[in-house]
């Protein structure tokens, strides 16, 4: 029998721990639910789907309504499950054998992970030691490998850290494909890339419905971007792709861009409480534009904290396998209850 590819027989799949504890802080999913009056809707709507019938292909009205939220037209927009599948979908359509993308460490792990699946080889930058990214080291990464597609990611996931429009513009400047840039967690700080995208510049960015609009088990992501990029990655998605469900729902919460909105500012607030708190225990913690924030302990290493807490029902990522963080662990922004159970927790494991 003809086994695995051999450039995928020693990839890892990309897993985050899933253990039963009390407070859950691990994904970077909102602690709120969706507005009751979305609920009311969306199983309104569900009830009258045709089920023996496939869902609209295009997700033509979900296109036309996250399009009016950006001010652009339903061509410029792509969706798909997750943010994760609009980038396998560039990878398919811009990378693969013979392509490289460039990434800059420490980054979310996917942007090398969904290349590699697509045969598309990774160029590996480096930011500073406080995880900013140098506009020198974008010019210089993507002069010496063209790549295919460059990735950003602002907030950078893990670190928290926004990536400034000299970064973007200077990826731009020298990218020969590509620029893409993550905003999974755009809408916890007040910068965006998004009023950059035009048809002239090679400029994708990406966002979820899975952390603001508190809609992770719906697994709807997008991407906004030239409509030719657009169109050129729709080639490279299954038919029928995105569920007639998970289209209403996406549909449906842009009417709650207030409610959203107003859970946004919510935890930006006490994300700030959090990080003073953690700023009085003996950790090394980073400035964060997202809805969590990573870590360092000084006197007890990483894994054994993650341990400890996991013991006492908190779950928090161990970030510290990733490239350039050792010792790292990256807790979600919950609930005032969830984060001082959290704090009361690690508090003992460093004791």
């Amino acid at each position: 029998m003809i086994g695995v590819r051999d450039d995928l027989a020693e990839l890892e799949g990309y897993h985050s721990a899933q253990v039963t504890v009390d407070v859950r802080l691990n994904t970077n999913e909102s602690p709120y639910p969706p507005p009751p009056a979305w609920r009311d809707a969306f199983l309104e709507e569900l009830a009258a789907v045709p089920f023996h019938r496939y869902p609209d292909r295009e997700a033509r009205a979900l296109r036309e309504a996250i399009g009016e939220l950006h001010g652009v037209g339903p061509e410029q927009i792509l969706a798909g499950n997750g943010s994760n599948e609009v980038i396998q979908a560039l990878c398919l359509a811009f990378g693969g054998a013979g392509r490289t993308v460039a990434v800059f460490e420490p980054t979310y792990a996917l942007h090398s992970h969904i290349p590699l699946i697509t045969g598309t080889a990774v160029a590996v930058g480096q930011r500073r030691n406080d995880f900013t990214l140098d506009p020198a080291e974008v010019t210089r990464l993507l002069e010496e490998v063209r790549p295919a597609i460059t990735f950003l990611c602002s907030p950078n996931n893990p670190t928290g850290v926004i990536d400034g429009p000299e970064v973007i513009e200077a990826a731009l400047a020298a990218a020969p494909g590509l620029v893409v840039v993550d905003e999974a967690y755009g809408q916890f700080t007040t910068t965006s890339a998004l009023s950059m995208v035009a048809d002239d510049r090679p400029l994708v960015v990406t966002r979820t419905f899975s952390k603001t609009w508190s809609m992770a088990a719906c697994r709807l992501g997008y991407l906004v971007a030239p409509a030719a990029v657009v169109a050129a990655a729709e080639k490279a998605v299954l038919p029928y792709h995105l569920d007639a469900a998970t289209q209403i729902a996406g549909r449906l919460a842009l009417r709650f861009t207030a409610e959203m909105e107003s859970r946004v500012a919510a935890l930006v607030a006490e994300r700030e409480r959090l990080a003073v708190a953690l700023a009085a225990l003996p950790v090394d913690i980073w400035p964060s534009g997202a809805n969590f924030l990573l870590f360092r302990p000084r006197d007890v290493d990483g894994p054994t904290v993650w341990k400890g807490l996991v013991e006492r029902s908190v779950l928090v990522r161990d970030c510290s396998s990733w490239p350039r963080l050792d010792g790292c662990l990256r807790v979600t922004v919950g609930t005032p209850a969830e984060d001082d159970a959290f704090l009361a927790a690690l508090k003992e494991v460093l004791a």
